[in-house]
């Protein structure tokens, strides 16, 4: 029995097959309609899905990728079956089971298709991923002690929760976008700090359209913003789709325009919501109308530039002459954009033709120079976004000085209204305001640099041109301006220009050339000891004629022909004795004679009817009778005022109507009191010059003539004179031998006006205050010093201590403390008396002193040992400046850095320490990785 059951499954296993062949032979034309109409209900359902499908896959979408992979399955599957229906037909008696077979195959895969689709849900497609933002290419940074401290800077000011609008502005092409590239990509790897990064190029005319289309491409919102036209609803769609985000960075690269951001439906940045917004700029203006903290970038230095022209230019120049490479580096003026591109058209070079060539070039920028137009494109955004003729001219005009020239302001802006870039207003003071406004602004565009020198009574302010902005300018000029160190030849002298310029730093022979240029209208010339007198005989149309220094002893006459001349300068110009007449120039608006040695008064100054300026130098006589009231449009009058000067009738100063400013020496007492008795409000500056020689009660007499209201007051060699008000700004005291104290805390009001205090050789002073015990009084009247600004001491020997403990609270706006040689001096800050009352836990607060210092110098001063206590700590946010030289007593330096996440933060990018390499070992800190940090910014002196 059991071998019979073994032969049945045997039988059984070989029948099976057999079996399931004959049924798809025999069913196999079923099967194959079966087939069909699955199919037929798969193309149905195929239909259908690419039908919804097509609704939903709008821009920005893509099908899921299990429907795309069905779909894919379903195009196959279809060109299968058909492929089994064209060799049904053709099929002999073996292939009819074959076909049955396969058929029977198909039909359950497209029944799993079929089934498959009824999973895919209610979407068949999906948006894109949220971008966290994209990696921007860029190339390395270069300058430790720049780019990269100026990175640095805005990472700490990123992760400091105080800052949520950061500004970082800086002239065209120093390299702006490239650190906020670097910053970009960092945000995008230490992912923990925020959520996203979103870059967006502004466009240099400024669209709010546009600029919500650049955001919304970021957050895939693009279609949706596409459906409004109305800015305000699509400032509404962007708000709300940004509002959902936390934790974002949004970056506005190159902006020219300030706007408010709910115009373009960008939130405030907050801490809530933890956001932060950076935007690059060239114009501070930019960034201080969008309430940023503000990050400028600086120009690379000697070392940092020159490390990289050497990496650009990418070949050995050891056999280039070194004086001609270093005029290269030189001439692309610490600018990275100018070094790069220069570097890269010498890439390889090793002519030296080429090279010197190149320098030219680049000394003499003209139009058509590939590697200067790169460059000049770049920079003359800048000029063009001006849009004000009137600024445009003026940073022309600054392009006739010299390269690294410093042009003070206040001459600059007497250049302006001869000019008449500034026009003429019935107040002198209104002028000069308009020039400083559009100095300020030429300044907060990065066209111009700022800077300043010290002088005993004030600041004197200037403006210089980098030497690439110069250049471009000069570009703009073209034939128009002629600037040169040397007199060009006769034929060389343009018939089309207006400007000329002759400034040179070395005596030089003046030729004699007669020029021929009937649009010259300004000249400039500097450094000739003789002019010829044929120089001027063809140039009528001579309008602003400016001599400066040398040793010229005269002036040719022909400039008494000068008919059209409205202003004449001359400055400097020390061996100059006299000046050709003045009879026939009646259209003179501007005579200064100031600044140079002439003893007479020039011939003819009383045909001068049109004069609003006059500025002059003579010696040991009065002013003629008569002459002054002819000069009824006088609006600045400025005489020479030593022992043996011009001395002027006060009657006669009283009916110049128009008077701004006077400076200048009366004839006497009374005629001093007459002109003061005719003031209405009287000047708000006054220079007060006491001579030794006077009794003191004359003198005393003198001084309380002076207006309430007075702002300004320098006095020299007074003695024991207190005259302070109330609106005083500025002080000046020097020289004055009985002098002890200053101030007194007995006054009836606070110093709270004082803004500058210059204290200069007073051989007796002590204290700053007369101490004055008044028993319900304060010590120090509250607000005394409040506003001061800027504190000079100098050659003061016996006063041993600066600022009492009272004052030190009210210092909150100082930024400058000068020290100069006071060989007594102990203390900056008084620390206190043992006998004083301090408590324990107040005595060890830690207190921030100085929050807007800019600037701290301490020389020649032996005995100082201490700045301030230990208790008190300067912060280093706005410091630019420290020079300690010559006190070896000093042992602490009280600096302070913020702390972001437990670390220190870096400097400012501008702070410089001058300091002698031991003094900086010896000092003591109260943080040990202070010194650390602070050390890269020193330059040691040896």
């Amino acid at each position: 029995m059991e071998i019979l059951g073994s032969f049945l499954e045997l039988g059984k296993i070989i029948l099976a097959p057999i079996i399931e062949y004959y049924n798809h032979y025999r069913g196999a034309d079923e099967h194959l309609k079966n087939l069909k109409r699955k199919r037929d209900d798969l193309e149905c359902k195929k239909s259908d899905i690419e039908l919804e499908m097509r609704a939903e896959l709008v821009p920005g979408k893509k099908p899921k990728r299990e429907v795309k992979s069905w779909l894919q399955k379903v195009e196959t599957i279809n060109e299968e079956i058909q492929k089994i229906e064209q060799e049904a037909i053709r099929g002999k008696y073996l292939s009819r089971m074959h076909f049955g077979r396969v058929a029977c195959e198909k039909i359950l895969e497209v029944t799993e298709l079929i089934d498959q689709s009824c999973g895919f849900g209610d979407c068949l497609v999906i948006g894109p991923p949220v971008r966290n933002g994209d990696e921007l290419p860029t190339r390395a940074l270069v300058g430790e002690s720049t780019a990269k401290r100026t990175l640095e800077k805005i990472w700490e000011h990123l992760l400091d929760e105080d800052f949520r609008i950061i500004g970082v502005y800086g002239m065209g092409g120093i390299g702006k976008t490239t650190v906020m590239k670097e910053i970009n990509n960092r945000l995008l790897k230490e992912r923990d700090e925020f959520n996203c990064v979103i870059w967006v190029t502004v466009s240099k005319a400024f669209n709010v359209i546009k600029l919500q289309n650049d955001i919304a491409c970021h957050l895939n919102l693009e279609n949706e913003l596409s459906k409004f036209k109305d800015e305000t609803t699509r400032a509404g769609k962007l708000y709300a789709e940004l509002k959902k985000r936390k934790r974002y960075v949004l970056i506005l690269d190159d902006m020219w325009k300030a706007f408010p951001l709910e115009i373009v439906g960008i939130p405030e940045p907050t801490s809530a919501n933890g956001c932060k917004l950076v935007l690059t700029t060239r114009d501070v203006n930019v960034c201080n109308g969008m309430n940023c903290v503000n990050i400028k970038m600086e120009l690379l230095s000697i070392k940092e530039s020159w490390d990289l022209f050497l990496k650009t230019v990418g070949c050995d120049v050891s056999n280039i002459p070194k004086d001609v490479v270093e005029g290269v580096v030189k001439e692309c003026a610490h600018l990275p954009l100018a070094i790069i591109t220069v570097a890269g058209s010498l890439k390889n070079v090793v002519d030296i033709s080429e090279w010197r060539n190149t320098l030219n070039e680049l000394k003499t920028p003209v139009k058509g120079l590939e590697h200067v137009d790169v460059v000049f494109q770049k920079l003359q955004l800048s000029y063009k976004r001006l849009n004000d003729k009137k600024l445009q001219r003026c940073l022309l005009f600054c392009a006739l000085y010299p390269e690294d020239y410093e042009i003070y302001r206040d001459n600059l802006i007497v250049h302006l209204i001869d000019e008449g870039v500034i026009k003429s207003m019935s107040k002198r003071q209104a002028m000069l305001d308009k020039g400083h406004t559009m100095l300020n602004k030429l300044e907060n565009a990065c066209l111009l640099e700022g800077g300043s020198h010290d002088e005993f009574i004030e600041k004197e302010y200037f403006v210089k041109m980098h030497d690439l902005i110069r250049d471009m300018a000069l570009q703009i000029a073209g034939p128009k301006f002629m600037v040169s160190e040397d007199v060009p030849d006769e034929e060389e002298w343009g018939k089309d220009v207006e400007k000329v310029s002759l400034l040179s730093n070395r005596e030089s022979e003046f030729p004699y050339i007669s020029p021929k240029c009937p649009k010259l209208s300004t000249l400039l010339l500097q450094g000739y000891a003789t002019i010829p007198d044929s120089f001027f005989v063809h140039l009528h149309g001579l309008k602003v004629l400016h001599v400066f220094g040398g040793r010229i002893k005269s002036l040719p006459n022909s400039i008494s022909d000068l008919e059209n001349l409205t202003s004449l300068r001359i400055y400097r110009c020390f061996d100059l004795k006299r000046v050709p007449s003045l009879a026939k120039l009646t259209a003179l608006k501007s005579l200064d004679l100031l600044e140079s040695a002439t003893k007479e008064i020039p011939h003819g100054l009383e045909k001068l009817i049109n004069l609003r300026y006059l500025s002059l130098r003579a010696y040991n006589q009065e002013m003629p009778p008569g002459i002054l009231p002819k000069l009824s449009q006088l609006q600045v009058l400025k005489l020479n005022c030593g022992s043996n000067s011009l001395t002027v009738n006060g009657e006669e100063i009283v009916r110049l109507k128009k008077l701004d400013f006077f400076k200048g020496k009366f004839c006497g007492l009374n005629d001093f009191n007459t002109y003061l008795e005719s003031l209405e409000g009287g000047p708000s500056h006054y220079v007060y010059c006491a001579r030794k020689t006077k009794p003191a009660s004359e003198l005393g007499e003198t001084v309380k003539l002076l207006p309430k209201d007075v702002q300004a007051l320098a006095v020299f060699g007074g003695q024991n004179l207190r005259f302070f008000y109330k609106c005083m700004k500025s002080v000046c005291i020097r020289e004055c031998e009985e002098i002890e104290e200053v101030f007194s805390y007995s006054f009836t009001f606070p110093l709270q006006s004082l803004e500058i205090v210059q204290l200069v050789k007073l051989d007796k002073l002590l204290v700053l205050f007369r101490e004055e015990k008044v028993t319900a009084a304060p010590m120090v009247p509250p607000g005394t010093f409040s506003r001061l600004k800027e504190f000079t001491i100098c050659e003061c020997p016996n006063i041993r201590q600066l600022f009492a403990l009272g004052v030190l609270l009210n210092l909150a706006n100082l930024e400058q403390i000068t020290v100069f040689r006071c060989l007594q001096l102990e203390e900056i800050i008084a620390r206190p008396k043992a006998s004083d009352e301090v408590d324990e836990e107040e005595a060890k607060e830690i207190v921030e002193i100085f929050p807007r210092l800019r600037r701290l110098t301490l020389v020649i001063s032996p005995e100082l040992n201490t700045i301030c206590s230990s208790s008190n700590v300067i912060l280093c946010d706005s410091l630019d400046s420290i020079e300690i030289e010559e006190c070896p007593k000093l042992k602490r330096l009280p600096l302070s850095l913020r702390r972001i996440n437990g670390q220190l933060s870096s400097p400012p990018s501008s702070l410089q320490i001058k300091i002698e390499k031991e003094r900086w070992e010896l000092l003591e800190w109260d943080n040990h990785d202070m010194k650390m940090v602070l050390e890269p910014c020193c330059e040691f002196l040896f």
